[in-house]
């Protein structure tokens, strides 16, 4: 092509860029001078597809920010969201057309696409334009947005940007009162899916004081709160499909409330801004183990906490799977509803006779 040449690459993108639309994007850049990437969208109409399909639907801000990273560091790649209607009609190419050649501002002399179907269209829309095909039959990276949809994201992991996994990540955060094998049952989760975890962040914070209910203060608690969230961020960006957390905000106000008999309207807030994909509540009947920043070992004390957390959860609208038994039977009743979410098939486990 001649020097100052400029392509555009475009589409839904929906419900994310995937491996496919990267390559295509970097093989485009590569042939012109100037590349603009086009995420169109028209909200009613991409809800309704979703809808349909198995995955929640993606704003396009979302997928327009996903794109941006994608590009941050190749400075003559250009990213715009354009509206195009999505009514079935040829009418609605034209529109769109309207929209791109608005915010690109000058001619195009490349149009790239991975579908033979769109060498008319695009030759009527922009006849100056060569339509160039990248991968048409899909052989580098065997996806598509369709299959996304249809499918779900986690059979097609690995199709997949870095960039866009964590967004997919389903969260699993175990609840409960002191000495219930949350710790335990976090670290056997994630090294039996091969994944990440959160550990108690409350523990280490005490831990690093040296001491807990002596010197606990009420400002602990936020502290605790945020830098937990922290590390969910930072473990959901390294997470092999599903990340497992140990506590949250709820059970932070929950000790906040034990420890200094305060509950702090900052951890609520926190509260009813996250998100989780299960919770797993764990009954306190294992054996209670004093680690030096325990306080409520009494069977009475532990039931009457175990009331007091569940009225919490509830509280907050939380919808929870009781665990129960023996470490073993706790696993296994774990995995079952990890399993479920991930869409795998639950096996059944030998037991100890």
């Amino acid at each position: 092509m001649k020097p100052g040449t400029v392509g555009m690459y475009g589409g839904k993108f929906l419900p994310c860029p995937h491996m496919g639309h990267v390559y295509a994007m970097i093989r485009a850049s590569t042939m012109v001078d100037e590349l603009h990437v086009i995420v169109t969208y028209d909200e009613a109409y991409e809800q309704k597809l979703c809808e349909d399909g198995c995955i929640p639907y993606i704003p396009v801000r979302v997928r327009l920010r996903w794109w941006t990273q994608l590009t941050k560091d190749m400075p003559h790649v250009h990213v715009h969201a354009v509206h195009q209607p999505e009514t079935g009609e040829m009418a609605d190419w034209h529109i769109g057309a309207q929209g791109i050649l608005a915010a690109i501002g000058k001619p195009l002399d490349a149009v790239f696409s991975s579908e033979t179907a769109y060498t008319p269209i695009f030759g009527e829309l922009y006849p100056d334009a060569q339509h160039i095909l990248i991968d048409p039959k899909r052989e580098v990276y065997p996806i598509s947005g369709s299959m996304l949809r249809k499918e779900g994201v986690l059979k097609h992991w690995n199709m997949l940007p870095a960039i866009v996994q964590p967004h997919f990540v389903k969260k699993v955060v175990v609840v409960g009162t002191e000495s219930c094998g949350k710790s335990t049952l976090v670290r056997n989760l994630a090294n039996l899916y091969n994944t990440t975890y959160v550990e108690e962040w409350g523990r280490t914070y005490y831990e690093r004081l040296g001491n807990c209910e002596d010197i606990t203060l009420p400002e602990d608690y936020p502290e605790i709160a945020f830098e937990h969230k922290y590390h969910e961020k930072v473990q959901g960006t390294k997470a092999n499909k599903i990340l497992f957390i140990d506590t949250e905000a709820i059970v932070t106000q929950y000790f906040s409330k034990l420890y200094v008999g305060k509950r702090q309207p900052i951890l609520d807030e926190i509260a009813r801004l996250q998100q989780y994909d299960l919770w797993l509540f764990l009954e306190p009947d294992v054996e209670w183990v004093d680690d030096g920043t325990r306080s409520f070992g009494e069977e009475q004390v532990r039931q009457e906490n175990n009331r007091l957390l569940k009225e919490l959860l509830e509280e907050f609208g939380v919808r929870y799977h009781s665990i129960s038994g023996n470490y073993q039977e706790r696993l296994e009743q774990a995995m079952v509803h990890v399993n479920e979410l991930l869409g795998r098939p639950v096996v059944k486990n030998h037991e100890m006779k």
